[in-house]
């Protein structure tokens, strides 16, 4: 049996995430319950900073993007590990900042920061805001100096790569909503518009190809498409970049048939390509970054659930129902995303019952995941567990048909605690007038 990730194990019937019996876990905290666990995700930022270290000595930063899964006990983790991060919004940054992170290494994404989001973020400390547009690079100057400061920014430009991804979550090419061109001629643009502002210090540039990557070659096309612009404007205008972020997107397993993914080697040939790059440009190499998500939190995460109902329609179908659904994990509607399940509980039997696990709400494409092998024997109270869903789904979370959020709880050494509370039915009251 294919466990998608080394953390995940079954011994007497029963499924083991982390080491710790999932229906044991399930009996304590109540379902719908999202696991992480502490340890994978330690391990796996060790990974990247390896990674980046080999390939690129101290010039590099690794920044966990926070819309994987943003919570409090999350940014202090990675803190310890020595990441920065990149935040999209006041709240990522508000919780970042209560979890006492130096918000001296954080990046300010998005495509459309208002004013006050640009004050906020400020006033907060923010160390570099990731800049879409030139209205919002004016913006961005207005505010700094009124503080007497000089902000810190990347623009984001958009290299013309095609990543092969899901349409929704590729980002790089040259009609995305993010960024400015650098084939229409739109980066230079905005590049020698921001050089003439006093209180930006424009220290280089971004770009972001797409999530869920595995193609040989994306980065290393992205990297040389910007290095390329980069050598261009330093002859053309004198500008020297000193970083270069070149986004995330690399994809993790969710089932059998997607490839492993062996970081170390991703980077250095990142690094190859960046390198020859920079020397045919004769320009310095830029501080490198990188901003995983899903690959920091995705295989760190289980959901687990407990059957309702199984239904049966003789010639058509089979639904498992479980007590979350779309309102915990969206990312099947949104995107058709395939999963690994497990019947944790009768991990020995045999799993030849063909069905659409489903959720609970009043809503026809809430699905889970369809056409999957259960135990014949599958029935109500039995613990459904869906792996491989530590990015995008506590941070996608919703109370649509007014259901309460589940809580986060964090499994180390042996070891569980609560990083997030269950929502109860009077928080859904709590801004109600």
């Amino acid at each position: 049996m294919n466990f998608i990730c080394p953390n995940i194990s079954a011994a007497e019937g029963r499924l083991f995430f982390a080491g710790q019996d999932v229906c044991s876990l399930a009996k304590e905290y109540g379902t719908p319950l999202y696991l992480m666990d502490e340890n994978r995700i330690r391990h796996n930022c060790r990974e990247y900073m390896s990674a980046f270290r080999s390939a690129f000595g101290e010039n590099f930063r690794v920044l966990y993007a926070s819309k994987a899964n943003s919570f409090k006990q999350i940014y202090r983790i990675v803190a310890e590990e020595g990441l920065g991060v990149d935040v999209v919004s006041c709240g990522e940054i508000l919780t970042a900042h209560s979890a006492g992170m130096d918000m001296s290494l954080s990046y300010f994404h998005s495509n459309n920061k208002t004013d006050a989001d640009i004050a906020y973020a400020m006033e907060k400390g923010v160390g570099c805001f990731v800049a879409d547009n030139f209205e919002e690079v004016r913006a961005i100057d207005v505010e700094a100096g009124r503080r007497g400061i000089r902000q810190k920014i990347l623009l984001r430009l958009t290299p013309g790569i095609d990543t092969h991804t899901y349409e929704a979550v590729n980002t790089g090419k040259v009609d995305s909503k993010f960024g400015s061109a650098i084939e229409t001629g739109q980066a230079e643009e905005i590049l020698l518009a921001t050089m003439a502002l006093s209180n930006i210090d424009l220290a280089g540039f971004h770009c972001h190809v797409g999530s869920m990557v595995f193609a040989e070659d994306v980065f290393e096309r992205s990297a040389a498409v910007m290095l390329r612009f980069i050598g261009e404007m330093h002859r053309r205008h004198g500008f020297v970049c000193r970083e270069l972020d070149l986004g995330g997107g690399y994809g993790v397993r969710y089932v059998e048939t997607d490839p492993y993914l062996d970081i170390a080697a991703k980077i250095a040939d990142v690094a190859e390509t960046v390198k020859a790059c920079c020397e045919e440009e004769g320009i310095d190499l830029p501080k490198i970054l990188l901003e995983p998500g899903r690959g920091i939190v995705a295989d760190a995460g289980m959901t687990v659930y407990t059957v309702g109902t199984v239904k049966t329609i003789p010639g058509y179908k089979n639904y498992v129902s479980i007590d979350g659904g779309m309102t915990d994990n969206p990312r099947y509607a949104l995107y058709e995303s395939a999963y690994t399940l497990f019947c944790a509980n009768r991990m020995d039997e045999e799993r030849d019952f063909l069905s659409d696990v489903v959720g609970r709400c009043c809503e026809s494409g809430d699905i889970i995941q369809p056409k999957v092998y259960m135990p014949s024997t599958i029935g109500r109270g039995d613990i459904v567990a869906v792996c491989t869903t530590g990015a995008y789904n506590y941070s996608m979370a919703s109370n649509y048909n007014r259901l309460p959020r589940p809580p986060i709880v964090m499994l180390r050494d042996g070891e569980s605690y609560v990083a997030v509370k269950r929502e109860s039915l009077e928080d859904l009251l709590r801004n109600d007038l």
